[in-house]
């Protein structure tokens, strides 16, 4: 998983959500939105990262040497679910398996238990309302973030209880 410092670009996306970190005012959920290759996944993990660690910095981000930091860079941390799915849709069993029925088990070894959702634009409609009530409910330890390359695809319930981030291309002589 990558540090707030490792990401390109997205210099508001990053001073929101490490403001967010600081001040102890982060979202339940959040979506996102971003080309294919734009770093939504790199985003999100640089968020769980930081959320987790046990020694964050000054600034926020990650310390990258404490066992949570650790944990989250061999993707063998305890507290971070990804929703997966086998078929050309997420459907609504993935996210009652996957999501529902683990998110009332309270984090193993942190303050947040966080679910990423790739490609969550790929959600069936049943999935999304089933993922609704949760969203609308939260424990105040979880976390779902939905990673799309178009938010259009979601119900508009959905859309006004996340908070939206928007990746925006990062111009070539920037790389």
């Amino acid at each position: 998983m990558a540090n707030f410092k490792d990401i390109i670009g997205q210099d508001q996306i990053k001073t929101h959500l490490l403001d967010g970190i600081l001040q102890g005012n982060i979202s339940h959920a959040y979506i996102i939105n971003g080309e294919t290759g734009s770093g939504r996944r790199l985003l999100a993990s640089a968020l769980t990262k930081a959320l987790l660690c046990e020694n964050r910095s000054a600034q926020g981000d990650a310390c990258g040497v404490c066992k949570s930091c650790k944990q989250a860079d061999s993707n063998n941390h305890p507290d971070v679910r990804f929703v997966t799915h086998e078929k050309a849709s997420i459907s609504v069993d993935d996210i009652r398996e996957q999501l529902i029925n683990d998110i009332t088990i309270k984090p193993y070894s942190s303050a947040y238990k966080i679910y990423i959702i790739p490609d969550a634009n790929k959600m069936t409609e049943q999935a999304q309302n089933a993922l609704l009530k949760t969203i609308e409910e939260p424990p105040e330890y979880a976390i779902i973030i939905l990673l799309t390359t178009n938010a259009d695809t979601f119900l508009q319930t959905i859309l006004s209880r996340c908070v939206m981030l928007n990746i925006r291309p990062v111009k070539e002589d920037i790389i």
